[in-house]
């Protein structure tokens, strides 16, 4: 079920990308599979573990098309998979980091020429729930592949399953430069922080910090005069949130993570 918390992160990432994609663009169905089956070649002899590739309608804010892969890696069929599916099956604690990534990648874009649109990859990596409900992660990297002297149209992404590699730890976003370009690697920490205090609203925020003290539902009812019943509900939003399923656990959290 898609939440309400991940609707507004859907309409913020797609502001970001409305900076760079102005209006859209359709890509002659036949080019496009014959495009793709060349980098499906190139994929099969360079990944590091399973993938599958998509192309990102950069104006529409949507997948276009995806490898039949993904079935095998997600559980879920190409034509099921849109980017609202894909955002809610971002781990809770990474989408901060998921937003960050882009809205600092697309800042970047917007100072790159056209010409040079092309020398550049972008990476970062996800845990993202499986049909199944188990999580993986997975390395995200794409290039722009479709683009005029106004508009970003599309970009081609590869997502690898890295779990095998990297179970714990992160996520960490790079940019690298392609035909002798300087790369940015492991973009610092600070970038992806900024968000986190998107992750609650500010009256969760509050209920959170309440819950740090020590206090009780009705000790934080008092103090923010609220009802004990809305007191919970935040409560129970605010695990969702956090991905985590007791109160300890929460508190262990935004200790580690620095929400409040």
């Amino acid at each position: 079920m898609k939440t309400d918390f991940n609707a507004h992160f859907y309409l913020e990432v797609r502001k970001y990308w409305k900076t760079v994609a102005q209006q859209g663009k359709t890509i002659d169905p036949l080019t496009l599979h014959h495009q793709l089956e060349v980098y499906r070649k190139l994929f099969n002899i360079f990944q590091a573990g399973d993938y599958y590739f998509l192309l990102f309608d950069i104006y529409n804010g949507d997948i276009a098309e995806a490898a039949p892969e993904m079935s095998a890696m997600l559980g879920y069929s190409p034509e099921e998979m849109d980017l609202r599916l894909f955002m809610d099956s971002i781990h809770p604690a990474d989408m901060p980091y998921f937003m960050n990534f882009e809205q600092y990648i697309t800042s970047f874009l917007n100072t790159v020429p056209m010409e040079k649109i092309t020398h550049y990859k972008f990476q970062y990596d996800l845990r993202i729930k499986r049909k199944d409900g188990n999580y993986i992660r997975i390395l995200l990297q794409y290039v722009i592949i479709d683009y005029d002297e106004n508009n970003l149209y599309h970009s081609l992404h590869v997502h690898t399953d890295i779990t095998h590699l990297q179970k714990r730890g992160q996520p960490t976003c790079s940019i690298i430069g392609l035909y002798g370009e300087p790369s940015l690697y492991n973009i610092p920490d600070a970038i992806a922080v900024s968000f986190r205090t998107k992750l609650f609203t500010e009256r969760e925020t509050e209920v959170l910090k309440g819950i740090i003290e020590g206090m009780n539902s009705q000790e934080i009812a008092d103090r923010l005069y609220l009802s004990i019943h809305t007191i919970n509900t935040h409560r129970k939003n605010i695990l969702v949130k956090a991905g985590v399923k007791t109160p300890l656990q929460l508190i262990k959290k935004t200790i580690e993570e620095g929400w409040v």
